[in-house]
């Protein structure tokens, strides 16, 4: 078998990150070197526009490639892919993880499954992951809450949850690998545990997992709901030093009836509370958030909670989004905020988020760390700050660092 591998392109989360690891083997075992495999998101339309782009350029600088498109969008809508003159193949997000998809491709253009029939989580044990610094470890699937803005349970199906043991496993095999660094990811992290057996939360797997693989160095989370962090995680928060102390989280808006509308289950106090919980526990703890700008309804005064919100619980790091419609959500229903006033929310709240960048790293200069070496001689601390460092070192290992100034949205670090 040839040792030249499939070409995988990848849009949107960690989760998708993961599962592009998972089809690089299976496609590999299954020899279509000469691939082209779209893993694709189906978060906002412009997602789904750079992905039908990419598919099209593919296939004008590969003519003879055969290009399969899977993830998210193709889940949720199959046809749009299936009807472009450049893709041969169409794989729904169940079976795309599956080895025996990819050796048994035949004649048929399209195989996707009714992913809210599929009621388990395939463990997939992967040996690394292609020039990352950290790796990523998939410890649950799908959702079963139904924000009006979102679209992802359909093309990822309901909850569903990796057994501890299993998660223990796939750690313990990376950490021997060599990785100093894991993610745990998922659709709904913290809706982890309630279809398995005992019923285990979020902060009883953590416990768990690091227990059984105390070589683990650091391990991150994935984006949180604010309201469901539960007790075994806030005590793992307090004490555990191996939990990184950064939380990102699943804000969305900082208006009470904004996040009414799109069905959160938190309210602005909450995430108040939680920030100020957390730096109490841990007065070096970092925070980043996803927010929607201009969701339908938002008015000047709603979108001021939201920058209000961002100042007062000090958040770092924001994944911001101008509202996109997306068919088939109850928010594409209600009444729409001009596109024009949504990007101009999301540049005024992109502003403010990197002032509130500038403010957290002055504020973190002359301080001793230590950093994961990622690609590009960047170093990203325990708090996820980046720092630019002065000497080549190996992608992955950890470094101790003196910050000593800032250049370009980063601190510059000093190696010990």
């Amino acid at each position: 078998m040839s040792s030249k591998e499939p070409d995988i392109v990848t849009f949107g989360c960690r989760l998708n990150i993961y599962e592009s690891e998972v089809m690089r083997d299976h496609a590999k075992g299954a020899g279509l070197e000469d691939a082209i495999i779209f893993n694709t998101c189906a978060v906002t339309k412009e997602a789904e526009r750079q992905a039908c782009q990419a598919i099209r350029k593919a296939r004008r600088d590969n003519p003879q490639a055969e290009i399969i498109v899977t993830g998210c969008s193709a889940q949720i809508d199959p046809q749009k892919y299936s009807q472009m003159e450049e893709v041969d193949r169409v794989i729904g997000n169940d079976l795309k993880l599956e080895a025996e998809t990819w050796h048994g491709l035949n004649g048929e253009k399209v195989l996707v499954n009714d992913i809210m029939s599929v009621k388990e989580t395939v463990s997939h044990m992967l040996e690394g992951f292609e020039s990352r610094a950290r790796a990523i470890v998939q410890v649950q699937q799908g959702c079963d809450h139904r924000c009006t803005f979102c679209i992802i349970p359909y093309g990822r199906g309901n909850s569903r949850s990796v057994p501890i043991g299993v998660i223990a496993e796939q750690v313990k095999k990376l950490v021997e690998a060599g990785y100093n660094e894991i993610v745990f990811t998922g659709v709904d992290v913290t809706s982890y545990g309630p279809d398995l057996p005992g019923k285990p939360s979020l902060g009883q797997m953590i416990r768990r997992v690091l227990a059984l693989v105390p070589d683990l160095k650091r391990l991150r989370l994935s984006s949180l709901d604010p309201v469901e962090i539960d007790d075994d995680l806030w005590k793992l928060i307090e004490s555990e030093k191996r939990l990184m102390p950064y939380l990102h989280l699943s804000l969305q808006s900082g208006d009470n009836m904004i996040l009414k509308r799109m069905k959160r289950r938190h309210q602005r106090e909450d995430v108040i509370d939680l920030c100020r919980k957390a730096r109490g526990f841990r007065p070096e703890m970092s925070f980043g958030a996803d927010i929607i700008a201009g969701f339908p309804t938002e008015t000047e005064e709603m979108f001021q909670n939201t920058l209000g919100i961002v100042q007062e619980c000090d958040l770092t790091f924001l994944h911001v989004f101008p509202y996109s419609e997306r068919d088939g959500t109850l928010a594409a229903r209600m009444p729409q905020v001009e596109p024009s006033v949504r990007k101009e929310r999301a540049a005024r709240l992109r502003s403010l988020g990197e002032k509130q960048s500038e403010k957290f790293l002055k504020n973190h200069i002359n301080k001793d760390m230590e950093v994961i070496v990622e690609q590009g001689n960047i170093g990203r601390s325990e708090n996820f700050i980046p720092i630019k460092l002065d000497r080549e070192l190996p992608v992955g290992s950890l470094a101790p660092v003196k910050t000593i100034g800032i250049a370009k949205n980063q601190l510059l670090g000093q190696s010990l």
